[in-house]
C-alpha cells in the first residue's frame, strides 16, 4: 500500500500552488472503509517527499490518527474550542517530521459544533506562523455539518470507497451533496481492499457510471489498496 500512496503523494507535491497552502480532504460515505489509514498514510507519504505537511484529524468525537501514529497527545481540537489553548499547542511531530493536529475520542460535545465553533478550528490555521503547504483533512464519514464545511473549503476531495453496497451508495450520497449543493465538481477516487487491480478497475467504473449518469462532475481512480496489502500503521514507515 505505501508504494501507492508515495506514488499519489509524490503527484500531489509536484502540482501544489505554492502561493497558499493546498488543503486535501479526505472523506468517505461510511465508516470501516479505512478512510483514515489513507489519510494517515498519504500525509507522511507528502511529508517524505520534502513537503512541508500538517495533517488534522477532523473526526472530532472519534478520532484515532494519533493512535495510528504512536502519538500521546496533551491538548486536542476540544481544548482549541474550548479556549483553553491556541492551535500551535496542539500540534505534534510525527513520521517525516509531519506535524499533526489531534482530536479528541469520545467527547460529546464535539459530535455536533455550532458554526461559530467549527470557525474557531478553520480561522485558527490562518494564525499559525509556519504554514504548511500542504494540509490534509481526515474527515468524519457521512455527511456531518463539519465534513461539508471542510470538503467545500478543499480545494482537492479525495472519497474512499470499497465494493460494498453500503460503501457505494453512501460514497455516492457524499458526492451528490458536495456536487450539487457545494459546488465541488473534482473528485479523486481512491478504492481500498480490492483482490485485484482489475477489480478496483471495476469497482472505481460502477461507481463512476452512476456519478455519470447523474451528476456533472469529473472522477479520477488515484488509486487502489489491494485487500491483501495490510494496512500498516504509518508509524511503521519510519
Amino acid at each position: 500500500m505505501q508504494s501507492k500512496l508515495n506514488s499519489q503523494a509524490a503527484n500531489i507535491v509536484r502540482h501544489r500552488d505554492r502561493r497558499a497552502p493546498v488543503v486535501l480532504a479526505v472523506c468517505s460515505g461510511k465508516g470501516g472503509v479505512g478512510k483514515t489509514n489513507v489519510a494517515t498514510n498519504v500525509a507522511v507519504a507528502m511529508a517524505g517527499h520534502d513537503a512541508n505537511v500538517m495533517l488534522l484529524d477532523a473526526d472530532l468525537s472519534l478520532a484515532n490518527v494519533d493512535v495510528l501514529l504512536g502519538l500521546q497527545p496533551k491538548f486536542t481540537l476540544a481544548h482549541l474550542v474550548a479556549g483553553e489553548v491556541d492551535l500551535e499547542s496542539t500540534i505534534l511531530t510525527a513520521t517525516n517530521g509531519l506535524r499533526v493536529v489531534p482530536a479528541s475520542s469520545g467527547n460529546f460535545s464535539m459530535i455536533d459544533l455550532s458554526p461559530t465553533e467549527q470557525s474557531i478550528i478553520v480561522n485558527s490555521f490562518a494564525e499559525l506562523t509556519d504554514q504548511p503547504d500542504f494540509l490534509v483533512v481526515d474527515t468524519a464519514p457521512g455527511l456531518t455539518g463539519s465534513v461539508l464545511q471542510f470538503a467545500q473549503a478543499a480545494q482537492e476531495v479525495l472519497v474512499v470507497i470499497c465494493d460494498e453496497p453500503a460503501s457505494l451508495t453512501d460514497g455516492y450520497a457524499l458526492v451528490k451533496i458536495l456536487s450539487r449543493q457545494y459546488g465541488v465538481s473534482r473528485f479523486r477516487i481512491v478504492t481500498n481492499m480490492t483482490p485485484s487491480r482489475f477489480a478496483a478497475d471495476l469497482l472505481f467504473d460502477k461507481f463512476r457510471r452512476v456519478a455519470d449518469r447523474y451528476l456533472d462532475i469529473v472522477l479520477s481512480h488515484d488509486g487502489d489498496i489491494p485487500a491483501d496489502a495490510g494496512i500498516r500503521r504509518a508509524v511503521q514507515a519510519q
